[in-house]
């Protein structure tokens, strides 16, 4: 074999390596084993009802690989028109949670919109400690968010535990 012929071949195989490492690390959205974020809440009834209103599969759309599901084809057709705006912010965890750098489950019924972005909790009672002081929370989960996104919930424990 070639020298020239061997490089490239270590090349091609070292890319796809840290390729398939970078997606499989690539953790940017709570859905679960079938892909499904917000356990299927039609993400813009939080701000067209003010309330979330569960979804149906007869109304899907895919962003940053989860796939979302809505109440109305109107609503699939606002988030796909826009769907940085209507996703829950940190991929669907918990906002409280990643103010600690921690990537939980959240209840899609304990939830916050705040400057036009909708917020998610792990359930209520962390919902009740979130309003204390949202603007400071929102502070430290965006700089936290930066850091911890791409990453699985292990590699976090390694990192801050």
């Amino acid at each position: 074999m070639k020298l020239s012929t061997l490089i490239k071949s270590t090349f091609a195989t070292s890319a796809l390596l840290v390729s398939s490492l970078s997606f499989a690390a690539n953790i940017e959205v709570n859905a679960n084993g079938n892909d499904l974020a917000i356990k299927g809440y039609d993400t813009v009834s939080y701000f067209t009802k003010g309330k979330p209103t569960k979804g149906s599969d007869k109304f899907t759309a895919a962003y940053n690989g989860a796939i979302y599901q809505f109440s109305t084809a109107d609503n699939r057709d606002l988030f796909q028109s826009e769907p940085s705006k209507y996703a829950p912010q940190y991929g669907g965890f918990c906002a409280f949670g990643v103010t600690m750098n921690k990537k939980f489950d959240t209840d899609p019924t304990a939830w916050h919109i705040r400057g036009d972005k909708l917020y998610l909790n792990l359930n209520k009672d962390v919902q009740k400690k979130w309003v204390t002081d949202i603007p400071g929370y929102i502070e430290t989960a965006q700089i936290n968010w930066v850091d911890i996104k791409g990453l699985t919930e292990e590699q976090i424990e390694k990192v801050y535990d």
